[in-house]
């Protein structure tokens, strides 16, 4: 039998000082993290936590994180649906504050950054560390198990006020088994092989974000984050996007083929065709795929 989440234990960790983190919200179940955080922050929903009574209008949401046991109504990228088993996975959302909109478009390659971090950290204290990779933009996949799909990311930017927030939505699986998985191309920490708890992966990717968020000086100038040249570097390291050769499937029903030969510093994949260089925003993208085929 799966447990809930110790939202006592996860409030406590994250709340905390030296933490950005100001409120955690739990539902046990909940149609979409993403969608429930977006309300807070414009003011649509009734916040319920212990801050909701003294914040101010332009700092509603800001930091907070909402989590729910089961998401029914989750949304990939381009509305695609996601659905999982109750307490199988980690289904998370979290409100972070821009000073430029143009950082909204590092944020599923920094979280991705971060999450692929959290799971090598929890997954090695089990003696089974695990290597996830990242797959542009927002997808994190496990090398032991074929390179499929752990995780993927959905950020929303979103006005507050007179200032800009990005919610960040992320999904991981936990424990479900192959059965329960809704494709072939999909895997879980415990059919790669690790056993972890949800509260040690969550609490472990939050810290990892933070300190991403950070060192790529989100909410600051982006021109003057002396850390944010590094951080892109490391993410650039990490996916396995780059070097391939990938066909890039637009909305319009056409497809690019090239070698995807970086991530530029407004975060879009840099890919070369016959035809020169192209680059391509996430939002511009339907899927990115090895034109050889493949899981990922």
């Amino acid at each position: 039998m799966r447990d809930s989440l110790d939202i006592e234990t996860v409030s406590a960790a994250l709340v905390t000082s030296g933490r950005p983190w100001r409120e955690v919200e739990f539902h046990p179940a909940l149609g979409s993290t993403n969608t429930r955080l977006r309300e807070l922050l414009t003011g649509t929903a009734e916040q319920t936590g212990a801050y909701a009574a003294a914040r101010a209008l332009e700092d509603r949401g800001l930091w907070w994180v909402v989590l729910t046991d089961h998401q029914t109504g989750g949304r990939g990228r381009l509305g695609r649906a996601w659905t999982v088993p109750d307490r199988a996975s980690l289904a998370v959302s979290v409100a972070v504050p821009v000073a430029d909109p143009a950082q909204a478009g590092w944020m599923p390659l920094l979280a991705g950054l971060a999450l692929s971090r959290a799971v090598r950290r929890v997954t090695e204290a089990t003696g089974a560390a695990l290597t996830a990779r990242l797959k542009w933009p927002n997808d994190v996949l496990l090398v032991e198990d074929g390179d499929r799909k752990l995780s993927g990311i959905l950020c929303e930017l979103v006005t507050v006020g007179s200032g800009q927030a990005v919610v960040v939505g992320t999904g991981v699986n936990i424990d479900q088994t192959r059965e329960e998985l809704p494709v072939d191309t999909a895997t879980s920490l415990a059919l790669a092989g690790a056993r972890v708890s949800r509260e040690d992966l969550l609490v472990a990717y939050l810290d990892e974000l933070t300190a991403v968020l950070a060192g790529a000086g989100v909410g600051t100038d982006a021109a003057g984050a002396s850390g944010a040249a590094e951080v892109r570097t490391a993410y650039r390291a990490a996916c396995s996007t780059i070097g391939l050769t990938v066909r890039v499937h637009l909305p319009t029903g056409d497809a690019v083929e090239g070698t995807a030969v970086g991530v530029d510093d407004d975060g879009a994949l840099v890919v070369r065709t016959d035809h020169g260089v192209r680059t391509f925003a996430a939002g511009d993208v339907v899927h990115v795929r090895p034109a050889a085929g493949g899981l990922a």
